[in-house]
Parts: structure tokens; sequence; C-alpha cells
């Protein structure tokens, strides 16, 4: 039994059919794969981001690496029996301070692994003029004995103007 449909009918219902396959075809075919696609360019992105990190980790352990082995030669080139204590007050001598020593406290303690402890000075200067201070924290920086100032305090006397006093924490890797 055939249905008999006029022209109009007809245009509807073919109408209706392409409706629906096309309906039919944009979700089981066009939508996932654009689905897919969006996953896909986030999937891109976050791996573009994540080998940024590594390299960005990369370049800073290159460069931890190499500080590295820079303050193991700087520590082997040491003179044997280095200390901070008597490399201070030679420094110290060398520069004219020594009476303006107040005291000078040495202390070590474990360092960042087995094979080293740091070792620290404080020390306080009396009666400095900034002209002096800054020569001495030149010849202790540039010394080339790997010593570091970790922590300085300058308070200004009041018994003259221009002269101030210091305390210094110096600190220096040194081979267990």
């Amino acid at each position: 039994m055939a249905i008999k449909l006029n022209k109009r009918e007809q245009y509807f219902v073919s109408a209706a059919i392409a409706v629906v396959v096309v309906f039919t075809v944009i979700h089981l075919i066009v939508l996932p794969l654009l689905a897919k696609r969006n996953q896909l360019k986030r999937t891109v992105r976050v791996k573009i981001e994540q080998l940024q990190t590594m390299r960005a980790l990369s370049a800073e352990y290159q460069l931890l690496s190499e500080q590295s082995e820079s303050a193991k030669i700087r520590l082997a080139n040491r003179e044997a029996g280095f200390s901070l204590f008597s490399y201070l007050d030679e420094l110290v001598g060398k520069t004219g301070l020594k009476d303006r020593i107040s005291y000078m406290k040495p202390s070590t303690s474990e360092g960042p692994d087995k094979h080293y402890k740091i070792s620290t000075v404080e020390m306080k200067l009396q009666g400095l003029t900034l002209e002096r201070l800054v020569q001495y924290l030149y010849h202790l920086e540039k010394s080339g004995k790997s010593v570091q100032i970790k922590r300085i305090s300058i308070t200004e006397t009041g018994k003259s103007e221009g002269l101030v006093d210091v305390v210094l924490q110096v600190e220096t890797l040194e081979s267990v």
C-alpha cells in the first residue's frame, strides 16, 4: 500500500528527512570532531607550557651546576687549613682596623651536606668612617676566598659625625 503524496507534501517530507539527516550528521560526526579538535588544542597548549617550564628548570639547573662547580674549584684552590676567623683577623690587620674591633665570635654549623661545614664569624667594629668600612668590605668581597657577608648592621655613633659602628656576620663553607 503506497501512500500518494502531492508535490507539496513530498517537498515537506523530503525537507524533514534532510533536516534529520543533517542533524544526525552534525551530532554524530561534526560535533565530536570539533570537541576532539578543541581537546587537542588544549593538550598542545598544556604541553607547550610544560616544555617551557622544563626548559626554564633545565637552564636554572645548568646555572646552579656551574655555580656549584665554580664554588668547588674556589674551595679546592683555597690554601689548606683555611680558617675564616684567622682570615678576617688578618684582613682587619691589613686594612688597619685592628684597634676598631670590639669583638669577634666564631661559630660553626653543619653544612648542606656532610662534606662541608658552615663557618661563621660575627664581628663588631666601632668608630669607623664610611670610607674605611667600604674599603674593608671591598677587600672582603673581592678576596676570592669564597666568603660572603650574611648580615650587616650599621649604626651611626653619637660621639662624632661620620663615624659608624658595624656588626658583620661573615660566613663561608669549609671542608670537614
